[in-house]
């Protein structure tokens, strides 16, 4: 695999860096005083556009000729409303009534003086930009000194480059710290294999079931005071078992594709919420999350982090490229762990998008798809008791949730032949409904953003399109991250044929589902 190209030291990136991450990290404005002037004129003009538009167009809603439309679009509607409610209700409780009790009650043990008795950071670089590396080692030194927990930061590593830039900054900043540094030299292509070495490593020490392990991203650079909200937590609940933490981002690339993550992370900040509600999670992200050293000491737990893979009757047995946090996640789920999100605790993620930021996108739904689709379905297969009814459901919701996104759009575009304005009503319902939708959002969110309701639907549409592929080809993956590694690409005859068969399955269901949305609308005869 051929090495990519790294910059050695550009000295302005890193200035930039650090200073977005100043203000990003800083006290954030609250209640009214997160909207300016500026953008309560512009939410006025956008709102006033909608009411115009909305009194100017004809309403054919209510039209006999597009009832039974109406009625699916209604009805679908108010199902998927009603759960996106359900969330936000669930998020909020959370929030208000749940998480200040286990802040509290964390800090106190905190502040008695409680800190585990070892604590293992595992992190995996690829060429990562030196900036970069700076940025995350230095976050974690500057904590590790605050908060005096003996600490092993395990680095697992591609070759050389990484390891001089690490052992060079740790020399000069981190020379005073109980800290132990230790390199692993993957010998093996893939994330997978290097965080097994890593996790293997920490089982021959001198580990103790009760320990914490951290896993992190080479890429994620701890805020203020993440070792002290993260770790008092499995203090102050011998039953947690793992938690991930709340995320922001810095991108180095077009503007829309900031907004496009600030709105991601935003809706995962309320839907974490919602899901810890139930003590579990829907990923362990691999970002940053913490675990009780019990699990990495278990052979099946590294073996699902070095070797998962699925058994498809199309595609056979394929080994999972990516997704370890999905694969981590599933077996605590087997074992019925408990799992939580702490939502106080900020890691920033550092996103430099070189190239088309559009197919950069589509690579993240196809690997974010793909890895939620191939564990998905074995999740659901544990069944409600196993998984939390909750839970379950917001699996089986995942599957769904693609095809019905995409009802909505294929009804408009089928009614315009007869009536042009049936169209048009259907997108200012769809405007209008996303910015309802992100005034909701924006509380999760820094600052407002009024290019949200329209990311917020492209991010839908494309997401749903990309699921919908996926589904029929989960063996192909692509990882760019990490040398721009792929699998399951069609090579040789078998495997063509594989593909083709993949092809037809989606053409068939994508027909299925056209003429089964057309006839449920009345827009074609029912064949019963």
């Amino acid at each position: 695999m051929a090495e990519p190209e790294v910059r050695r030291g550009d000295y302005a990136f890193e200035k930039e860096l650090h200073a977005r991450l100043r203000t990003l990290s800083g006290p954030a404005p609250e209640g009214l005083a997160r909207w300016t002037p500026r953008l309560i004129a512009n939410l006025a003009l956008v709102t006033g556009v909608l009411v115009i538009a909305a009194t100017l167009l004809p309403n054919r809603f209510f039209d006999p000729t597009f009832t039974e439309v109406s009625v699916v679009i209604g009805t679908l509607g108010i199902w998927r409303f009603g759960w996106w409610f359900n969330h936000w209700i669930r998020s909020e409780t959370y929030a208000r009534r749940r998480w200040p009790k286990m802040r509290l009650e964390a800090d106190r043990l905190w502040l008695s003086g409680w800190r585990p008795r070892h604590l293992h950071i595992q992190m995996t670089t690829y060429f990562e930009e030196p900036a970069i590396t700076r940025l995350v080692i230095g976050s974690i030194l500057t904590q590790v000194r605050q908060e005096r927990i003996p600490t092993t930061l395990w680095i697992g590593t591609g070759a050389a480059y990484d390891e001089q830039v690490i052992r060079d900054f740790v020399e000069v900043h981190g020379a005073d710290l109980d800290m132990d540094l230790v390199f692993l030299r993957q010998n093996q292509p893939g994330k997978r294999m290097a965080i097994g070495l890593i996790v293997r490593g920490i089982a021959r020490y001198l580990t103790h079931p009760d320990d914490l392990v951290i896993f992190m991203d080479g890429d994620a650079a701890f805020g203020p005071g993440v070792l002290r909200k993260s770790l008092s937590m499995f203090g102050a609940d011998p039953e947690l078992q793992a938690l991930t933490t709340n995320e922001d981002v810095v991108c180095f690339g077009p503007g829309w594709m900031q907004s496009w993550l600030s709105l991601r992370f935003a809706q995962r900040r309320l839907a974490m919420q919602s899901h810890a509600l139930s003590n579990k999670v829907l990923t362990l992200t691999g970002r940053m999350s913490v675990f009780r050293a019990k699990h990495i000491m278990d052979e099946g737990f590294v073996r699902t982090i070095e070797a998962d893979y699925l058994d498809h009757w199309l595609w056979g047995r394929f080994r999972f490229l990516s997704g370890d946090d999905k694969s981590t996640w599933y077996y605590l789920l087997t074992k019925g762990a408990k799992m939580i999100y702490v939502p106080d605790a900020m890691v920033y993620t550092v996103e430099v998008v070189k190239g088309s930021g559009m197919e950069r996108m589509v690579q993240n739904f196809r690997r974010w798809s793909g890895n939620m689709l191939r564990n998905g379905a074995r999740a659901i297969a544990l069944g409600p008791r196993k998984v939390g009814p909750f839970i379950w459901w917001c699996l089986i919701d995942q599957r769904l949730a693609m095809w019905t996104m995409m009802v909505s759009p294929v009804l408009a575009i089928l009614t315009l032949a007869t009536d042009p304005y049936y169209m048009a009503n259907v997108i200012l319902w769809l405007a209008a409904s996303r910015v309802v939708l992100c005034l909701v959002l924006w509380r999760y969110a820094r600052q407002p953003d009024l290019w949200w309701p329209l990311i917020l639907y492209g991010n839908q549409i494309i997401n749903a399109a990309v699921k919908i592929f996926m589904l029929f080809h989960l063996s192909k993956q692509r990882w760019a991250n990490r040398g721009n590694q792929t699998s399951g690409e069609a090579l040789g005859g078998v495997a063509m044929v594989k593909s083709g068969v993949a092809k037809f399955q989606m053409t068939t269901a994508l027909v299925t589902f056209l003429t089964g949305v057309a006839i449920l609308a009345g827009l074609l005869p029912s064949p019963f």
